[in-house]
């Protein structure tokens, strides 16, 4: 039997021990999880970091939630690929990244396992996700992050990959990426933020340096300069893993948001969600990237007039407009760094490294 059958077949049985309720099943698989899951509120000690791509590394691209089409495939993920061979990176398809008659590239379990092979493989020293789209919570219950933390290496995405990158965080206490994929564009900003972070030997860094964004268009809706953990992502997946073993802790943290499609009054509900449960108001800071695609022709009430009156009464600095979310430029987010946002100076500065050199 093959170790990608041996890995569906447990899952499976995980599977039917939770849905048939049985006790001891459902007790085992949540004391495991919850046995992974640091207390980082209660960690004063910087986060382990994954080591750094450098020439020669092969880069594993699942699809851990939705497919590419075959267009896109040809379009945008060839391109993408073209792109890590001419830095000297080695990309790897999982077998499951087309999408077929389903929002899901594949089952549960074959996504969960073409995952957690790459991460098992000595070779593979990043994950690049191939896109977004929706099914990582579906497969969180199966991925292995005792393995993960055993096995650190880069793993990045965006979108619906948020809640696969934060968990990593929480669960491993390792540094994950909110940054480029496979079936997105890799511009010229995008790669001036990305590789820094995770490829430095590529632009000749020895050591590392912290980095600054600094930008006159960033927009400041209260003032003043904190430090914080990094944590976040898109909006919609954020408010959706509250409630869940995988809810994401904003304690003291730089919470970033960004959200593609939802109107106003879809961004106001979640991010009041997100009010009464506290969570806002236990960051250090708040970052705002771009919310796109989601204005109300019904309403003159504009996303920014919701995000303004949710978050600048907070007294804590918070800036809008930040260049990532679902656009063509992003800036890569390494989720677990130290980071300190200055709204009065409109800046952002990583202070750790997020990769082992």
């Amino acid at each position: 039997m093959s170790p990608l059958s041996k890995n569906i077949r447990r899952m499976r049985r995980r599977q039917l021990l939770t849905s048939l309720g049985v006790a001891a099943g459902v007790s085992l698989v949540h004391a495991k999880e919850m046995r992974a899951a640091p207390l980082l509120d209660k960690r004063l000690f910087p986060p382990n970091v994954p080591p750094a791509l450098k020439p020669g590394t092969k880069v594993g691209i699942p699809a851990p939630a939705s497919g590419i089409t075959k267009e896109d495939f040809e379009r945008k993920a060839k391109a993408f690929m073209k792109v890590l061979e001419e830095l000297s990176l080695v990309p790897v398809l999982a077998k499951s990244v087309l999408a077929g008659s389903s929002y899901l590239a594949a089952p549960d379990e074959v996504r969960a396992a073409e995952f957690m092979e790459f991460v098992n493989n000595k070779e593979i020293g990043a994950i690049i996700c191939m896109r977004g789209g929706y099914g990582v919570m579906r497969i969180l219950p199966m991925l292995d992050f005792e393995a993960i933390q055993r096995n650190p290496k880069i793993i990045c995405g965006f979108s619906d990959i948020t809640a696969l990158v934060n968990t990593v965080y929480q669960r491993c206490n390792l540094v994950a990426f909110h940054g480029p994929m496979a079936a997105t564009e890799f511009d010229d900003f995008t790669r001036q933020w990305f590789l820094p972070l995770v490829y430095p030997e590529s632009l000749g860094k020895a050591g590392f340096e912290p980095l600054t964004y600094a930008d006159a268009r960033l927009v400041a809706y209260s003032s003043g300069k904190a430090r914080g953990r990094i944590v976040g992502g898109n909006l919609t997946l954020i408010t959706a893993l509250m409630g869940t073993p995988y809810d994401i802790n904003t304690d003291g943290a730089v919470l970033f948001l960004e959200d593609v499609g939802e109107k106003s009054y879809k961004v106001d509900r979640m991010m009041t969600q997100l009010w009464l449960a506290g969570k806002l108001q236990r960051c250090a800071a708040i970052v705002l990237g771009q919310f796109t695609e989601g204005e109300d022709a019904n309403f003159s009430v504009t996303i920014e007039d919701v995000l303004r009156s949710r978050l600048a009464p907070l007294n804590i600095p918070v800036l809008a407009n930040f260049p990532l979310g679902h656009v063509k430029s992003n800036f890569t987010m390494p989720i677990g760094v130290l980071a300190e946002v200055d709204a009065d100076a409109r800046k952002i500065r990583l202070l750790e490294p997020s990769v082992q050199s």
